[in-house]
């Protein structure tokens, strides 16, 4: 925050100073971009327009870091003091609003050297900030900038990770599908003309029914989002309900059902469908979204590996709680608050949902097992401990007859695993690994 005696940020400062203060936020303390945007002292008495602005920096610092860090590199001769976090966090700012959101030069520059000014903690910086931020969208730095291993956007330990698991090249895909701001991805209700409101919000049609739109925007002033016609659902994470096919009068659980995306789907197709999520808060989120849309599904606040229904399902939906990697392009700042010890954890907690879920099916009764993990411990692994735990349990393999149009994401085993870099040129996808299994 600004102290001393010079007069806080003009309103031309303000979503610069938000910016600033959610990236320190994300990477000194872990915390989430948009808490750490919706909780700044300014963010209250900035406008639509500034707040979208604040937001747009902000993400691209956290997206871009290691490439923007390149490019500053580049630049500055010294590195500056381990203590001087809040100038390098500037910096990073200031880059990226020239280098990913091509700023107008002088606005940019003389703007987040007012920053820099503003601040005791920061203004012996601002001379260095002058100089850099005027050099860093073009010559050696633009090159570094182009030039940089996109896997050094993302912690050391996800970096490594990736690349040991998927190869360097897919590692570096996988990471430059997260710099990519993500779509706007919205599954429509049955009877909804999904072509027209594609043709009204300026989007397409999906293999599969999704509307996408390059551009989030306001969402809630989107034609159709009043009248309940479609959620915010990404591609892939629409695939689950579809590969488990649910028909009229099924009884079907969707456990761990918050935001509640999929418990829509099930409900829309005419099954008699339970959600059943442990979190109060996050159900009151799905209860919205069933009354917004006029859809119908019987809520249960619950802890799902407990939970029991009171006769046999003839299918069950476990979205298990997991690491989320998959999704990091849509939480860019995300990858900054996990650990790599959170993938053991989780794994033991999906173990336990996942035989519970078995637990509750009628025989020949189905199941759907996912997560949108890029991580083998959180899918492919879990998947194959819990067959071989399980002798009454068989894998109903996916076949391209039920995904057409994403035959190359079908495991050789018959799972399905998304990857963010799939479908690239039309805007990508989540992460997901989706195993459909059946009770003998």
């Amino acid at each position: 925050m600004p102290t001393g005696k010079h007069a806080p940020p003009s309103r031309n400062l303000a979503p610069r100073l938000a910016a600033l203060n959610a990236v320190a936020a994300v990477f000194t303390r872990a915390a989430a971009l948009d808490w750490a945007l919706a909780n700044d002292r300014g963010w209250a008495a900035l406008t639509p327009r500034d707040r979208a602005f604040a937001r747009a920096i902000s993400s691209a610092a956290v997206r871009r870091v290691g490439a923007l860090t390149a490019a500053l590199d580049s630049l500055i001769e010294r590195p500056l003091p381990e203590k001087a976090v809040r100038a390098r966090m500037a910096l990073l700012c200031g880059a990226a609003e020239r280098l990913v959101l091509d700023g107008a030069p002088h606005a940019a520059v003389d703007n987040w050297v007012s920053v820099l000014d503003a601040d005791d903690q920061t203004r012996r910086y601002k001379n260095l900030a002058n100089a850099v931020l005027r050099r860093v969208a073009s010559g050696e730095a633009r090159a570094a900038y182009d030039a940089a291993d996109p896997r050094a956007d993302l912690p050391g330990w996800l970096s490594a990770r990736w690349t040991a698991v998927y190869g360097e090249s897919a590692a570096k895909a996988l990471a430059a599908a997260r710099a990519v701001p993500p779509t706007l991805d919205l599954s429509v209700k049955p009877g909804v003309d999904a072509a027209a409101l594609a043709a009204a919000i300026g989007a397409e049609v999906l293999p599969g029914g999704t509307v996408r739109r390059r551009e989030i925007g306001a969402v809630e002033h989107l034609p159709g989002f009043e009248a309940g016609d479609w959620w915010v659902q990404d591609y892939a994470a629409a695939l689950p309900v579809r590969l488990l096919n649910p028909q009229h009068g099924d009884h079907i659980a969707d456990l761990c059902a918050a935001p509640g995306g999929k418990t829509l789907q099930l409900a829309a197709s005419g099954a008699q469908v339970v959600a059943v999520e442990a979190s109060a808060k996050r159900m009151k989120r799905v209860a919205a979204n069933l009354d917004r849309t006029g859809l119908a599904a019987e809520l249960v606040t619950a802890d799902a590996a407990a939970w029991r229904p009171e006769a046999p399902l003839d299918a069950v939906l476990l979205d298990a709680p997991c690491t989320a990697t998959g999704t990091f392009r849509r939480r860019p700042d995300a990858a900054w608050a996990k650990q790599e010890g959170d993938i053991a954890s989780l794994a033991q907690i999906q173990a336990r949902l996942f035989d519970a879920a078995f637990e509750t099916l009628k025989p020949g009764g189905r199941l759907i097992y996912c997560t949108c993990s890029l991580e083998p411990e959180e899918g492919e692994d879990q998947l194959a401990a819990f067959l071989a735990r399980t002798p009454d349990a068989r894998l109903s393999p996916v076949t391209h007859q039920d995904l057409p149009e994403l035959a190359q994401a079908i495991t050789s085993d018959g799972a399905v695993r998304t990857r963010p870099d799939l479908w690239a040129e039309r805007g990508g996808m989540d992460g997901f690994f989706i195993a459909r299994v059946t009770r003998r």
